[in-house]
Formats: C-alpha cells, structure tokens, sequence
C-alpha cells in the first residue's frame, strides 16, 4: 500500500505519464549517450558554441547575400540579427553566471553532434530572411510589428534570466518549492521565457517553418521535462495549494 507526503498526496501521483517518462529516456539518450563511446565534451559546451555564434553566422549571412538581394540588408534582416544575435550572448552571460546543472554532463560525440545539429535549425530562421527566400508581409506596419517582436524578445530574456537564478541561487540555500518572485503565478518561468524569445524571432519571419521546428522542440522537449518536474515536486509539502494557485506556464491560459 503506498504511503503519503506530509501534506497528504500518494507517493504513486508522484509517476509521471508513460509518454513522458519514455520521451524523457529517448531524448537523454540522443543528447547524452547515443552511440557510445568517448565523452569528449560537456553538453554546455556545445550549446553555448551554437549560441556564441548566430551573431557572427548570421553577420557572415547578411554580408554573403548582399551582393544578390536587398533582402540581405534589409529592417527585417537587421532586427533578426539583432535579436536572435544578442539573444545568443545573453545566454552565454546567464551560463556563465549561474549554470544549468543539467547541461555539465559529458556527452558522446555522436551526441554533441546531434545536439548541435538540432540547434543549427535555428539558423535556417535567419537565412529564409536574410537569403530573400521569402518576403514576409506582416499584419501590422513593419515599425509596429517590429516594436512589438522586439518587447517579447526582451520581456522574454527577463523572465527566462529571472527564472533561472531565482533557482539557481534559492537551491543552493534550501531545498524544495519555489513558490515566489517569477515562480508565484507560473510554474516554468523559465520555459515561458524561451517561448517568448523564440516565438518573437518566429513573429519576424513570419513563415510555417520556423513554427514547425519551435512546436516539435516544445512539444517533445519542453513539454516532457515539464511534466517531469511537476512529477518531482509533487513530493514535496504545499505543492497541492501551489498547483491550485498557480498556471503551468502562461497565466489565466495553460
């Protein structure tokens, strides 16, 4: 017969889904494991590579695609650049000041490749403006519609940064819940910030592809370690009140 937390949830709600628990396995293996053999670098390593170098790849794409197509150098080129570049270095500045533990692990070589394979498609974003593949025409005014890419960006960097050194910092004290600052009303802050960020890069190319890559990332990544974590602070004391009083990642929605 299972026993019960103090405040009186089953250790068996602890379980997360099926779908979850075998998404979580898969994935771990393709970033961490997959094809054996030696584990020349830390997962960290690979991802602040990537992120370290969409200002200067996507530069290099503008400077390339110049001589051909004016779409190369022009507002919506400029304000991708800046957003998807700077977004890159902020990551960088967040790693180093309070890392995620769970990117430290030494991957296989197979699986830093994968890994940064799977981060290159967020290059193709740039490039279907930059290369002038396609002509973007927005609902709103370009100024418009640009403010309103750049506030979502920025508003979505905050919160993410928040997130995570509100985490990083309170468990270094205590273990447990997190029920205040960014986390009072939302459960994954961070998880929302990153949304915002790439949706506001999405929102300036204004095209399915990028839409299609973000929904499989959060739907087979985002969404399973978030299932995963509610699963693991369901045993602690107040998560039931907490779970009542608080939204899974955007407020009054989801």
């Amino acid at each position: 017969m299972p026993t019960t937390t103090m405040d009186g949830r089953s250790h068996a709600a602890r379980v997360a889904p099926a779908w979850a628990l075998g998404l979580r396995r898969f994935n771990e293996w393709m970033m961490f494991d997959w094809l054996g053999g030696p584990r020349p670098w830390k997962l960290a390593w690979v991802i602040n590579f990537q992120k370290c170098g969409t200002f200067p790849v996507l530069a290099l794409m503008m400077w390339h695609y110049s001589a051909t197509t004016p779409a190369a150098t022009s507002p919506a080129a400029w304000t991708y650049l800046a957003l998807h570049g700077s977004y890159g270095l902020v990551w960088l500045l967040k790693d180093m000041a309070f890392p995620d533990p769970n990117w430290q692990r030494r991957a296989t070589i197979a699986s830093g490749l994968y890994v940064f394979a799977g981060l290159v498609l967020y290059w193709s974003f740039g490039w279907l403006i930059i290369s002038g593949t396609i002509i973007p025409h927005y609902p709103l005014p370009e100024p418009v519609w640009f403010a309103l890419c750049t506030s979502l960006c920025i508003l979505g960097c905050a919160i993410m940064i928040a997130a995570d050194a509100q985490k990083y910092f309170t468990l270094r004290i205590q273990r447990g819940l997190i029920t205040d600052g960014v986390h009072r009303y939302v459960r994954h802050p961070n998880y929302l910030g990153e949304m915002m960020v790439y949706g506001s890069f999405a929102l300036v190319v204004w095209h399915w592809w990028p839409w299609l890559v973000l929904g499989w990332i959060w739907a087979t990544i985002f969404a399973t370690n978030m299932v995963m974590k509610e699963a693991s602070l369901s045993r602690y004391v107040g998560w039931t009140e907490y779970r009542r009083h608080s939204w899974w990642v955007v407020p009054l929605v989801l």
